[in-house]
């Protein structure tokens, strides 16, 4: 998996537990999305809105048990990013 997967997916990880809750993916990248896009942690047309954010979530979640794994996470955004 790619080192910016891990990068982006511990700076959303806010509880630092190792998985990712809608919650945390949606308040994360609300709070930091803009400054991550500007490290170019995250491209800046992957910043968007809380629904974008949920929607992310929902496609990533493979197993549909509401977490994130840094697995799921990595597959989904190294697809959508190109990374």
């Amino acid at each position: 998996m790619s080192e910016k997967a891990r990068t982006l997916f511990d700076a959303l990880d806010l509880d630092r537990d190792g998985t990712l809750t809608r919650t945390e993916v949606i308040n994360a990248l609300r709070s930091k999305g803009p400054t991550l896009a500007a490290r170019g942690v995250i491209p800046f047309w992957g910043v968007g809105t809380d629904d974008d954010s949920s929607a992310l979530f929902d496609e990533a979640d493979m197993n549909g048990d509401r977490v994130l794994s840094f697995e799921e996470f990595a597959t989904l955004v190294n697809r959508r990013f190109g990374w």
